[in-house]
């Protein structure tokens, strides 16, 4: 199963037909498909990275959290304890899975009796053969056909379940504000659900601090810490204050980037470059890339508000510039910008092509104020 695209109405603060495309879309070279695409069918390409970027409030987290949305749908047929307002929200789902394109719609519900729970109402499952003569046209409604008589299921259910049977983690969200003392308890629970090994670990936590030479879990609430050959245990808390929250969020990301690079599932990042320096973000993204790393297809897609990191991208189509007025919009670099391939895109946006820079004359405002 890969998702194609996403289109949303009523959902957050953001404008009707907000939509995410992932299918490549301008001309893939041989360099472009070794290095940026991966190839879900004959001719069909979807990223191995992409990007969302934009001001503050701009509705870029709002972004990710939609494709986390439809990942959650898709993996677990369900949503449950998300903290935004479910009800009215129009969702369509375009996924690639075995040989056919799935067209999934649905509008969601609160419901009282659901809890934190998804109603699941006005579904639809539409599908179609994919061909690769007709590639640039998987989105039109000509061939679709609605499955039909496909069952009963709970309110709280999807029917994709119907399609894709078996719960998956499609993706995982990863955010900045981090997991508070629960942090090295889930740590030490996602490798033992995506068989990570210690010496993974070892090396992952090498990466971040070099000083540390092991780290086990005693139990769910200690932690045993080889630290300049001196072993000490820590509660959860105590371990949590001991290392920094760069080495602590950077050891619990790069667990989770390992676990999507051998499971085949896509890792979401919101504030990529949160805690960390530049150099490691480009490791992040050179993992990626590399299909003898990256084997089983997994993607990459993150908010920043580092605008250099995207000079790393050789495409301009996985990148979305989010905007806001009253309603967030996305627009894709290279369909709605006219950008010569070329030029740096940090370039393009310190000189505010895209109309993202922080507004000079109110900083400038407030400078006033504080003079006063």
């Amino acid at each position: 199963m890969k998702l194609l695209r996403v289109r949303a109405s009523n959902y957050k603060n953001c404008g009707d037909d907000f939509l995410i495309d992932l299918v490549a879309k301008s001309k893939k070279t041989s360099e472009d498909k070794e290095y940026e695409l991966q190839e879900v069918a004959e001719e069909l390409f979807t990223y191995n990275t992409m990007a969302f970027i934009g001001k503050n409030a701009s509705g870029k987290t709002s972004a990710i959290e939609l494709l986390e949305c439809c990942y959650s749908i898709l993996g677990e047929f369900r949503l449950e304890d998300k903290y935004y307002n479910y009800d009215n929200v129009n969702l369509e789902i375009i996924f690639y899975h075995e040989k056919y394109i799935y067209k999934y719609t649905v509008i969601l519900k609160s419901d009282a009796n659901l809890g934190t729970k998804a109603n699941f109402t006005n579904q639809h499952i539409y599908k179609k053969r994919y061909y690769k003569s007709k590639v640039k046209n998987i989105y039109d409604a000509e061939g679709f056909k609605e499955e039909t008589n496909l069952g009963e299921l709970p309110e709280d259910t999807s029917i994709v379940f119907f399609i894709l049977k078996k719960k998956l983690t499609r993706a995982v969200y990863f955010n900045c504000n981090g997991e508070g003392p629960n942090t090295y308890h889930l740590l030490f629970r996602a490798m033992k659900n995506y068989n990570i090994s210690r010496n993974v670990l070892t090396k992952v936590i090498k990466i971040f601090d070099e000083r540390i030479t092991a780290l086990e879990m005693i139990d769910e609430k200690h932690f045993r810490l080889e630290y300049q050959n001196c072993q000490k245990e820590f509660s959860d808390s105590e371990l949590l204050h001991m290392l920094s929250s760069g080495t602590t969020k950077g050891i619990f990301l790069y667990i989770f980037i390992v676990a999507a690079l051998e499971n085949g599932f896509d890792l979401l990042i919101d504030e990529v470059e949160n805690h960390f320096h530049k150099t490691l973000v480009e490791n992040m993204i050179s993992l990626f890339k590399d299909k003898t790393v990256n084997k089983k297809s997994a993607t990459l897609i993150f908010t920043t508000h580092y605008c250099e990191v995207l000079d790393l991208f050789n495409r301009q189509d996985n990148i979305w510039i989010a905007k806001a007025d009253n309603k967030s919009h996305l627009y894709n670099m290279y369909e709605n910008y006219n950008i010569r391939p070329e030029l740096l895109k940090s370039k393009q946006f310190y000189n505010n092509t895209f109309e993202t820079s922080v507004n000079y004359d109110d900083l400038m405002e407030l400078k006033k104020e504080l003079m006063k």
